[in-house]
């Protein structure tokens, strides 16, 4: 099943306002409206968040190939549950505590399945799989690695509030914890990534023995 719908025609919710603070209000506004039954909203809600939630679940999701499905599995369980959506917080803070609780299944999942023991390891052949000489392919490689590389914990916090753009009071509700915690968890992952990109940029201007 495909959740990324074509525009709705002859509707108000046609287009999707490019502001960040309009496109959570509009996206909200749908959601409820979907929550009434109408159709054409639910189509321009998923439209509107498809994106944040396909970049967020392939940041924090132990096999990035696997983002459209997680986000697949997102909204239909986001649709599936839209008669307890009542607007407290923006749709996207309540689609991303979906798409957070999809990714933690998934985790599980992975983790239940028995191991092949002729498989190569699945992050060599996730790398071997991935398309190269695309504009920003290299940069996007190197912010994955190095965003893999952090505890589960902190790269949410990051991929949330540095990616995404939520406010820490919304990351907070996307990932259920307090707002210092997300806080400290962001400060800790900038910490980490500016250590690892100053080692790197070391290594490679450290001279040939």
């Amino acid at each position: 099943m495909n959740t990324t719908p074509p525009a709705p025609r002859g509707s108000q919710c046609a287009s999707v306002p490019r502001d960040r603070t309009e496109t959570d209000a509009a996206a909200t506004g749908w959601a409820l409206a979907a929550r009434a039954g109408d159709r054409e909203a639910a189509d321009a809600f998923v439209r509107a968040l498809h994106r944040d939630v396909v970049r967020y679940v392939a940041h924090l999701s132990a096999d990035p190939q696997a983002a459209e499905d997680l986000a697949q599995d997102t909204f239909l369980r986001a649709l599936r549950t839209l008669h307890r959506f009542e607007g407290r917080s923006s749709a996207r803070t309540w689609l991303l505590t979906i798409a957070r609780r999809a990714v933690v299944d998934d985790f599980r999942r992975t983790a239940a399945r028995p191991l092949l023991a002729d498989t190569d390891d699945w992050r060599a052949t996730v790398e071997r799989a991935q398309p190269t000489g695309l504009p920003g392919f290299e940069e996007g490689v190197a912010l994955q690695e190095l965003l893999a590389a952090l505890p589960y914990d902190r790269r949410q916090a990051f991929v949330l509030t540095q990616l995404l753009g939520l406010s820490y009071a919304e990351a907070a509700r996307a990932a259920d914890c307090p707002v210092g915690t997300v806080r400290s968890r962001v400060a800790r992952a900038r910490t980490a990534l500016t250590a690892q990109l100053e080692s790197g940029e070391a290594e490679a201007l450290a001279p040939a023995a």
